[in-house]
């Protein structure tokens, strides 16, 4: 199992647990990101975090063409 396969795994294990504490998904994912967002700013620079947050919100269009990926 990869990194991310664990993550994703966690997620949508929290996300389950969550909904049986009764809160909707979205304000859970808003939640979550919050807590990893706070967690990430122990162990890496700021503008690394920032960056990498801006790259993932500019890529949200999973059916979006980008000039940097191949065919």
């Amino acid at each position: 199992m990869s990194v991310y396969q664990w993550a994703r795994q966690e997620v949508r294990d929290s996300l389950h647990r969550a909904q049986q504490e009764g809160f909707e998904p979205g304000l859970s994912l808003r939640a979550l990101l919050s807590a990893v967002v706070q967690q990430s700013k122990g162990v890496r620079s700021i503008e690394d975090l920032a960056d990498e947050l801006q790259f993932l919100a500019e890529n949200l269009d999973d059916d979006q063409d980008y000039s940097f990926m191949r065919p």
